[in-house]
């Protein structure tokens, strides 16, 4: 099996795989062909289903297996799937005593990573495995809320890590280690930096003028640093007043040269523009586009994503990321995910509607939708023409493809 290695460790054995949160480029973007452009009110073709527990982690896949992390009773488990028929693979589980402080959910909330022959998953309560991807066998695990010095979070852990070369990086939020950098073979700590808290936030990559960044958005806001050495290259605070606060959605990267990253709480959104050595303010509203938890994505000259918070139910909204200006608001979504292929929008509501909505800057333009899920705050995924998302009972795989 050969892999191509450009920044982050991604198997291109399919263009297809989606082996990580929102896609390989972590985007929400697919670049996949010949998909439906209609969605008729009794839903795409079932193409598989798979009793889960909780948990809001979503799948990754990479060829033949996909990957589910969730809890079943006192036991955190991580199944290995045929994406093709929903058929176990193998199976891996390990006790677990999280409970949520405020009633969310006890289940893991970050989404398993697929790099090369490895998986990594990382639990609520922080517990780290390193997993080889044909067998499940555990290649090496790490405690991080016992390893380093964490301040209470409201959620558990909740970020997804990103591998870069070599390296694993982390919001994990310790006292003089909030980003912290582990070897992939070992788990050992390669580097720390930061005093930052952690986030629900989860980092990117790119290269700006020739240079690697990785980009956090931390609980106390956003920060640029070197994925080698960890040098900070800039800092920004953006976070709201209260304590009672989240930072939860994603940066996301506009025309290799921008970077957008938003949060509820009378916060709002914020565009940098990025440099090698830092990164200096474009605009800033609280009226374009606050991201409670969901990420937008960009098509073109746009950004879709979820406007407001999640209690007091979001809308899924258009803007313009050049100037923040709002191009159309659409109610009835709340916070859920969006998945952009071409010029079509594969939105999932709160709710569980699976909506299929045309990128149009002009006007909100839907093009059917369907009822799937009981409910939904996970992350859509989609490889090889199927579509898959979960609930706290079922995994889902849905035929998208013509």
């Amino acid at each position: 099996m050969k892999y191509l290695f450009l920044g982050t460790l991604v198997p291109l054995l399919l263009a297809a795989d989606w082996p990580q949160l929102r896609g390989p480029k972590r985007d929400g973007i697919s670049t996949e062909t010949g998909l439906i452009t209609t969605l008729e009110a009794k839903g795409p073709p079932v193409l598989w289903s798979h009793q889960v527990g909780e948990g809001y982690a979503a799948p990754a896949i990479a060829g033949d297996r996909l990957i589910i992390f969730h809890r079943v009773g006192n036991e955190d488990l991580v199944e290995c799937l045929d994406p093709a028929t929903g058929k176990n693979r193998w199976s891996f589980r390990y006790p677990t005593n999280y409970e949520d402080p405020l009633g969310k959910g006890d289940g893991p909330r970050a989404t398993p990573v697929i790099v090369g022959e490895r998986v990594l998953t990382l639990a609520a309560n922080g517990h780290f495995h390193c997993l080889d991807l044909k067998s499940g066998k555990k290649l090496w695990e790490r405690k991080l809320l016992d390893d380093y010095t964490v301040n209470p979070s409201y959620f558990g852990v909740g970020t997804t890590p990103l591998v870069e070369g070599k390296l694993i990086l982390l919001n994990v939020g310790g006292e003089g280690a909030g980003l912290v950098a582990l070897d992939l073979d070992s788990g050992k700590e390669k580097w720390r930096a930061t005093e930052d808290d952690a986030s629900y936030s989860s980092p990117i990559a790119a290269t700006i003028d020739g240079v690697r960044q990785v980009y956090f958005f931390t609980r106390t806001g956003v920060v640029g640093v070197a994925p080698e050495t960890g040098q900070v290259r800039f800092s920004k605070r953006w976070r709201a007043r209260i304590d009672a606060s989240v930072n939860a959605a994603m940066p996301v990267l506009l025309d290799g040269q921008y970077l957008f990253v938003s949060a509820s709480y009378g916060v709002g959104a914020l565009v940098l523009k990025l440099s090698h050595q830092g990164a200096s303010e474009v605009w800033k509203s609280t009226n374009a586009l606050s991201c409670h938890f969901g990420t937008p994505v960009v098509v073109g000259e746009q950004l879709y994503g979820f406007e407001g918070r999640q209690e007091a139910g979001a809308s899924l909204r258009c803007i313009d990321w050049k100037t923040g200006q709002v191009r159309w608001t659409e109610p009835g979504f709340g916070c859920g995910d969006v998945l952009a292929v071409g010029k079509q929008l594969f939105v999932l509501s709160e709710s569980g509607e699976l909506v299929l909505v045309a990128a149009n800057p002009n006007r909100y333009q839907e093009l059917g939708r369907a009822g799937v899920l009981d409910s939904f705050r996970s992350h859509l995924a989609l490889s090889q023409g199927r579509l898959f998302a979960r609930d706290s009972r079922k995994l889902v795989a849905w035929k998208v493809s013509k």
